[in-house]
């Protein structure tokens, strides 16, 4: 089945990792029609907005995207495209799983989480104004109608996936009424759901045991900005940004996502590893229902890494992102 999908290179490393899962997906046998369009630093240069109306439109037609990473100036410039996108396509689901992945260096074994962030509000909303000089507010916002949606999603996606216990992941103990929402919509969503444990945590406990042992953790929900900071945190648990794949969801589209950050002191270089890119990928060939051409990259990047000697300079290894790519695809191949 042919699909047609919107990719977003992105800037810094983002062309150059793009291009290896473009690759990786053709040699698996997977028939896409790729509608390149930019966002970001490129777009902020062509058409003085981080996120054109004509790649809004393209994803609204194709209802699929696959991004690569997309600079977000810290403390001065543009809006972010990547909350640009989430808010205009309403992308209330930022999904993230972690798992550890064998011949990748990391400080835990066993590794199997699931970390569901809602992508829309909290303080992300972007609110904020100078009250006098020197003296600025950022406001959080936490609707229930938000907090309903994501909660029902993750245990929606617990019951589908086999998953057994959601934590709620909050600061309701300090902000009663923002958090103490989003706490509430959880516990009476999970009344609808006897068969999956739930449970809360607040975060800065849920930090400390998340690195003493991730695996008492099944799944996590968080609210956006928590949900942002923790799982990175996590990603640091099974071999850093690099390995682990991301994507943004709603009810109507669908945009994956490297969570790594564009590099741009090694763009250009062809060091950049394009695992988190291609791992991404995988999860967008199975929301496209691809699942034979997923499992066989999937079994592919394994092999690859477990070999232990084709790996790229992040992961200890010599090869640059054209040869690791060039690994991959004999993998891939030699499974045709």
């Amino acid at each position: 089945m042919a699909h047609k999908v919107t990719l977003i290179p992105g800037d810094g490393i983002g062309p150059e990792i793009t291009e290896s899962v473009v690759r990786v997906i053709e040699a698996a046998g997977v028939d896409i029609e790729w509608d390149r369009q930019m966002a970001g630093i490129p777009a902020v240069q062509e058409y003085g907005v981080s996120v054109p109306d004509q790649c809004l439109d393209s994803i609204k037609e194709n209802k699929v995207a696959l991004k690569g990473p997309l600079t977000t100036l810290v403390g001065k410039g543009f809006r972010s495209a990547n909350v640009t996108l989430r808010r205009k396509l309403d992308l209330y689901v930022n999904l993230r799983p972690v798992k550890t992945i064998g011949g990748v260096p990391s400080r835990f074994d066993k590794v199997d989480l699931v970390i569901v962030r809602e992508n829309t509000e909290d303080l992300y909303s972007g609110i904020e104004n100078v009250i006098s000089p020197g003296v600025t507010q950022a406001i959080k916002v936490v609707t229930k109608e938000a907090s309903d949606n994501i909660a029902r999603y993750a245990f929606e996606y617990a019951k589908a996936n086999g998953r057994k216990k959601i934590t709620l992941v909050h600061k309701a103990n300090i902000m009663k009424i923002s958090d103490g929402l989003f706490l509430k919509s959880f516990e009476e969503i999970s009344e609808e759901y006897p068969e999956i444990k739930a449970e809360d945590k607040i975060v800065d406990a849920l930090c400390m045991n998340l690195v003493i042992d991730p695996t008492q953790f099944d799944m996590l929900l968080l609210g956006n900005m928590f949900g942002d900071i923790v799982s990175d945190l996590a990603a640091g648990l099974v071999g850093g940004l690099g390995v682990v794949p991301g994507a943004n969801l709603g009810n109507d589209y669908a945009v994956f996502e490297a969570v790594h950050g564009s590099a741009p002191d090694i763009a250009g270089k062809n060091l950049a590893n394009p695992t988190a890119l291609i791992f991404s990928a995988l999860m967008m060939l199975r929301h496209l229902k691809e699942e034979e051409a997923a499992t066989k990259i999937w079994k592919s990047i394994v092999v690859t890494l477990a070999m232990g000697h084709h790996l790229t300079k992040d992961l200890g290894g010599t090869l640059s992102t054209t040869e690791y790519t060039d690994e991959l695809v004999k993998e891939i191949s030699s499974r045709t």
